[in-house]
């Protein structure tokens, strides 16, 4: 894949490599049992770029293109799935939307801050009766004098417990489906903005999943986003290219089962030869390779298009079906290489199984991303 990759592109991930290998992975286990990462570390990434890496200088951004965040994305991944959430919700959930439909005074206001890493955003579209059927939100809003009135709860929102701003999906009526839709921009410590409970989850324990709240909370006319009833296609844009970033963390995962697996192999002994040795473990070993390298040509297609202002959609889908797909495949081998070990927590692939299991599920199910697929295919 590298004759894909600038000077700059090559300069990108060496750097990241470096950074998320010494800064990182000495703290993903830690980072995991504590069920919280140090806010520190977000401080370093955003002073890397990492937390606006696609967004425009003028902004806060780094400027770099869609390719650029997907190699990030995997280098962070690959040393902490946790801390790549939080990267990549930050980047495409909060600051793409705000850059693509946000006013300029919006821009200045809070996407500068979210690019520098001043603020941390999420992306509150899930309830707990609408994951898939986004249509089915029920979180509703009605206009007043001064502004909004927004009533309802967002649940499995990734950064919500951290998070001081967040973009909220509401609508008007049910009965008006998808013109009824409507995404606004609300700040932490608003009245009537509660954070509930802090989801306990199987994997990516290092990053924080909660609940929102809203009674009665009023937000400024200013603080919406885009247009009365443009909600729906804001969600569905924004998530292409959210699809993408999971892809990207799919293969950084994948990558991290590869690596160790290969480690651990030519170090454990068996009927006196090493693992690495019989052909079971090296069949397992090429598989996952050849997968992971599969992903890489559908993510950073994906992503190229996305730079070239190609229509993207199928190959997002695409993309993130496969290598989500693909990382849980990569996983289940890895602990199988490791054997009983592979189940103890005392080895990373015993981490890497838990965090790859979430990458079929948010930003679209497998099952979403194929009728994704086959909806553009069909309408060709």
């Amino acid at each position: 894949m590298d004759f894909l990759f600038t000077e700059e592109h090559k300069a990108l991930r060496e750097m990241v490599r470096g950074f998320a290998r010494n800064e990182i992975a000495p703290l993903a286990l830690k980072m995991d049992e504590d069920g919280d990462y140090p806010k520190e570390l977000i401080g370093k990434m955003a002073q890397l770029g990492l937390m606006g890496i696609t967004m425009p200088v003028e902004y806060g951004g780094a400027g770099m293109d869609p390719l650029s965040q997907v190699i990030a994305m995997e280098e962070i991944s690959r040393a902490s799935a946790s801390i790549s959430v939080v990267m990549a919700v930050n980047n495409g959930l909060v600051c793409e939307p705000i850059y693509h439909y946000g006013t300029e005074e919006q821009k200045r206001r809070y996407l500068v801050k979210l690019a520098k890493g001043e603020i941390l955003g999420c992306y509150g579209l899930t309830e707990p009766g609408s994951g898939s059927d986004a249509l089915a939100l029920s979180t509703s809003v009605k206009k007043v004098s001064d502004g909004y009135i927004i009533n309802g709860s967002k649940t499995f929102i990734s950064n919500g417990f951290h998070s001081d701003i967040a973009i909220i999906f509401a609508t008007f009526d049910k009965a008006l489906g998808y013109k009824g839709i409507t995404a606004f921009l609300v700040e932490k410590g608003r009245k009537g903005f509660l954070v509930g409970k802090k989801e306990k989850k199987m994997g990516l324990l290092g990053s924080d999943t909660a609940e929102l709240i809203f009674d009665n909370c009023h937000i400024p006319a200013e603080d919406l986003l885009g247009k009365d009833g443009e909600g729906y296609k804001i969600a569905l844009t924004t998530l292409d290219g959210g699809r993408i970033g999971i892809a990207a963390q799919s293969i950084g995962i994948a990558q991290a089962c590869l690596d160790e697996s290969i480690k651990y192999s030519k170090q454990r002994v068996a009927f006196g030869r090493h693992i690495s040795d019989f052909q079971a473990i090296q069949w397992m070993i090429a598989d996952m390779a050849t997968e992971i390298e599969a992903a890489r040509w559908l993510t950073y297609r994906a992503a190229c298009m996305r730079g070239k202002g190609q229509e993207y959609a199928k190959e997002a889908s695409m993309a993130k079906l496969y290598a989500s797909e693909m990382v849980n495949r990569a996983a289940y081998k890895a602990v199988q290489i490791h054997g009983g070990y592979g189940y103890i927590k005392d080895y990373p692939v015993e981490r890497y199984y838990r965090d790859a299991r979430v990458t079929t599920l948010y930003e679209g199910t497998s099952e979403i991303q194929r009728l994704v697929i086959a909806r553009e295919l069909l309408k060709e």
